[in-house]
């Protein structure tokens, strides 16, 4: 790669082209960041780069579709910038991620999406975009989103339904927010969990003397204080209220076999739904809350949190294979031990996020290709594909096609490697896959037509990486759901007009000579002076009686009354 003319083209020959829905023996000819032409027996310049992929696939290059670097979240920052997380990103095969950008309550969304985009240009490595938080709402919010929409590249929004007090949006919020997301085109991000159950549960459970009676301060209570019926309600009523003003839902984070089954009931439905995963919540269970060392449950806690149930993970494999769920990211938030310990005492202070940049694709070859959940084309679907065409990225990105970007991750799936946080790139001293010996690793990383990874040498420079703006209105999303709002359509029953008579409307408190047949007279009260109630009995204890002409009775002595006597009982 010592001239310029080697960085600008690149031959990649000898390997199978894997798409999302087919595989080929073909090679693969790049130059000026495009993929030109992918066949056999290709016509090329001279003077390419040529990279053997015998016995290899080439792959489209993973999109991350949650990662947050470069953030502050629960007092602590993270421990990956975009310099660092990008180039583990790259590591892994991975060729864009998509970061967060999450303003506090009451902050404008542009301006911490100008400050995002200034700490981030200077140091990414690959291609990223961005999701912002919608974490208040109010016609300032509203119209942020749309100036994002049209003028800065911004075509997703995060949602959040759990975090009370901080990011929380009411039904009522949600319902604005979804119908807004709709009218500009973008993808609506739910993080869906009940933030009013969570907060009352934490209070319940998390005061200093109930937590400290009962010994729950450990990562355990994260576990304990979001069961998954929590998620899965929430899920549910997030899709209802999606579903009700016709926006296609884009579920974050689905951790819990139930809340996989309300997706998948959704979908059996025809509602627009889709859902995203993360690689831990795929792999792991909440077993690890429950490890007799502090440092190494802690590592674990995340939001919503790996479920106590070990039949999950599968769970959630096999519906990334049945295409019930789509996106599998990382949602990359690393952490050191140091911060973690931070809740040492109190389970609700340890910072939500775990390490996985890096890992993401390994990790699910592993445990999916090699598992038997997925097959190679599908592995490409969940890792880049899918997230391509729901962000409005296909084919430029997702598919190796001519005409696509030369973002391309050259697979060894007869090589294995261990993984140690010893030699990780990404951030934190912790790594949730330590000692997990992975199957199918990346061994060559192109992006954008530049070599920047080769078997564990780095030739990407700081800064190279691109903000990619993002085009609304995806037709993966909304193509079906604008048909399908045009066939559904409320519409008034055309009728000829009635010319019948109309009777008069009485007003309540309105002395009236008479009534017509059709009116129901009001019917007295009891309860106030002494009025007879002609709905019950004539009896009244007030006023002239109807018998108080006839003689009274004598008392009469009744020896025998009906149902017999009850004498003998006593």
């Amino acid at each position: 790669m010592s001239s310029s003319s080697a960085m600008a083209r690149i031959l990649i020959k000898g390997g199978k082209v894997v798409n999302d829905d087919c595989t080929q023996e073909a090679d693969v000819y790049i130059e000026n960041g495009v993929v030109q032409q992918v066949g056999r027996e290709l016509m090329i310049p001279g003077g390419a780069k040529v990279i053997d992929a015998s016995r290899k696939l080439v792959m489209p290059g993973g999109i991350d579709t949650s990662v947050h670097l470069q953030e502050t979240f629960m007092n602590a920052a993270t421990a990956d910038d975009y310099y660092s997380g990008t180039k583990a990103a790259l590591a892994g095969g991975t060729t864009m991620v998509i970061g967060h950008v999450l303003p506090e309550r009451n902050e404008s969304l542009l301006e911490a999406y100008e400050s995002c985009r200034s700490m981030a240009d200077p140091k990414a490595c690959c291609d990223y975009a961005l999701h912002v938080g919608v974490t208040w709402w109010g016609p300032k919010v509203q119209a942020e989103m749309e100036k994002l929409v049209r003028e800065h590249g911004v075509n997703s929004f995060q949602l959040f339904m759990a975090y009370k007090d901080q990011f929380m949006l009411r039904d009522g919020e949600l319902f604005q927010a979804l119908q807004h997301c709709k009218d500009i085109g973008a993808v609506a991000r739910v993080h869906a969990e009940n933030g009013e159950l969570v907060a009352e549960v934490r209070t319940q459970r998390g005061s200093s003397h109930e937590t400290l009676d009962l010994g729950i301060t450990g990562p355990e209570g994260i576990e304990i204080s979001r069961p998954e019926e929590l998620e899965s309600e929430a899920t549910h009523r997030a899709i209802t209220i999606a579903n009700r003003v016709h926006c296609p839902i884009y579920l974050v984070n689905v951790s819990s076999m139930s809340a996989g089954d309300v997706v998948a009931t959704a979908k059996m439905q025809g509602k627009v739904v889709h859902g995203e995963t993360t690689v831990a919540h795929a792999v792991l269970n909440g077993l690890q809350y429950y490890h007799q060392d502090w440092a190494h449950a802690a590592a674990y806690v995340t939001v919503p949190p790996l479920r106590l149930d070990p039949n999950t993970p599968n769970y959630l494999m096999s519906l990334l294979g049945n295409d019930t769920l789509n996106v599998v990211s990382s949602d990359h938030r690393p952490f050191t031990i140091n911060q973690k310990a931070m809740g040492k005492d109190d389970f609700t202070k340890i910072p939500h996020g775990v390490p996985g940049i890096q890992d993401r694709m390994s990790v699910l070859w592993e445990r999916g290709v090699v598992g038997g959940k997925l097959d190679e084309n599908q592995f490409v679907a969940v890792t880049s594909s899918n997230a391509a065409k729901i962000y409005n990225l296909y084919p430029r990105k997702g598919r190796i096609v001519p005409g696509a970007d030369a973002d391309i991750v050259v697979w060894d799936p007869e090589g294995s490697k261990t993984i140690t946080v010893e030699t990780q790139v990404q951030g934190g001293d912790t790594n949730l896959y330590e000692g997990l010996r992975c199957h199918g690793v990346p061994i060559v990383t192109i992006s954008r037509g530049r070599l920047v990874y080769e078997n564990g040498v780095f030739t990407c420079a700081e800064g190279s990486g691109k903000f990619y703006p993002l085009r609304t209105f995806p037709d993966f999303l909304y193509k079906k759901m604008v048909q399908r709002e045009k066939c559904t359509a409320l519409k008034p029953v055309e009728r000829e007009p009635y010319t019948g008579e109309v009777v008069e409307v009485v007003v309540p408190g309105r002395r009236d000579f008479g009534c017509s047949d059709l009116d129901t007279p009001t019917r007295p009260c009891t309860r106030h002076g002494g009025v007879r109630d002609l709905h019950g009995s004539s009896f009244s204890f007030s006023g002239a009686q109807i018998d108080d002409s006839l003689p009274k009775r004598s008392s009469a002595r009744i020896l025998a009354p009906p149902g017999g006597r009850s004498s003998g009982i006593w």
